[in-house]
C-alpha cells in the first residue's frame, strides 16, 4: 500500500513539475516562435488573412508571396538572451536570425526606379492612364510618370513581380533583437500583443 501511495505521489509531483516547466515566460516565447518554425495552422491562417487583404497583389502573386514568407518562418532561428520577472509581469529578450528580405526589397525598389526602360509595359499602361486623366505636355507627362513611380511603386504589378522574383533568391540573413512582454493571468504566462515593428522583424522586413 505504501508503495502505491509513493508512486502516486511521485507521479503527481512530476506532473506538477512538468506543468511549471512549461509555464515560464521563456517556455511561452519558445512555444510561440516554434509555431512559426513548424508552420502551425494558426500561424498560416493569420498569414492568409494578412496577404488576402493586400489589394495590390493578384492571386498568383499572393500565392508566391505566401511561399516566400513560409520559407522565412522555416529558416527562423533564435537565442534566448534574458528573462526578467517582476510579479505578474515579465520580459524575455530574444535575438532572432531571419532571411534579410528588407534589404532585397530596398534593392528592388532602387533598381525599378533606375531602370524604367526595362518595365515598358507597366510604363505604357501608366502613361495611358495619365492621358485619360488630363491633357498636359509630353514633358509634364514624363515628370508626372516619374513621380508616380516613386509614389506608387508598391502598387505597380511589374514591381511586385520583380520584388517576388528577387525575394526567392535571398539567402543572406540578418539578426534582430526583440523583447517579449508577458503577463501572468490565472496562473499562466501569456505573451502580450506584439508591436508592428516586432512582427516586421520576424518577417525580415524591418
Amino acid at each position: 500500500m505504501k508503495k502505491i501511495l509513493v508512486a502516486l505521489f511521485l507521479g503527481a509531483f512530476l506532473l506538477v513539475g512538468c506543468d511549471n516547466t512549461m509555464n515560464t515566460p521563456t517556455s511561452k516565447v519558445e512555444e510561440f516562435l516554434g509555431k512559426y518554425q513548424k508552420l502551425d495552422k494558426k500561424v498560416l491562417t493569420e498569414l492568409d488573412d494578412v496577404i488576402n487583404k493586400d489589394e495590390n497583389m493578384n492571386d498568383d502573386q499572393r500565392k508566391e508571396y505566401k511561399i516566400i514568407l513560409e520559407k522565412q518562418y522555416q529558416n527562423l532561428s533564435y537565442k534566448i538572451k534574458n528573462e526578467d520577472i517582476e510579479g505578474d509581469s515579465a520580459t524575455v529578450d530574444v535575438e532572432i536570425e531571419v532571411l534579410d528580405y528588407q534589404s532585397s526589397i530596398k534593392k528592388s525598389k532602387e533598381y525599378y526606379q533606375e531602370h524604367q526602360d526595362e518595365f515598358k509595359e507597366e510604363k505604357q499602361e501608366e502613361n495611358k492612364n495619365n492621358d485619360d486623366k488630363k491633357d498636359v505636355s509630353l514633358k509634364e507627362k514624363a515628370e508626372d510618370l516619374k513621380d508616380d513611380v516613386k509614389d506608387n511603386i508598391e502598387k505597380a504589378s511589374s514591381f511586385i513581380d520583380y520584388k517576388i522574383k528577387e525575394l526567392k533568391n535571398v539567402t543572406d540573413k540578418t539578426k534582430y533583437d526583440l523583447t517579449f512582454n508577458l503577463t501572468k493571468k490565472d496562473g499562466k504566462w501569456i505573451i502580450d500583443d506584439l508591436s508592428d515593428e516586432d512582427r516586421k522583424k520576424i518577417h525580415g522586413l524591418y
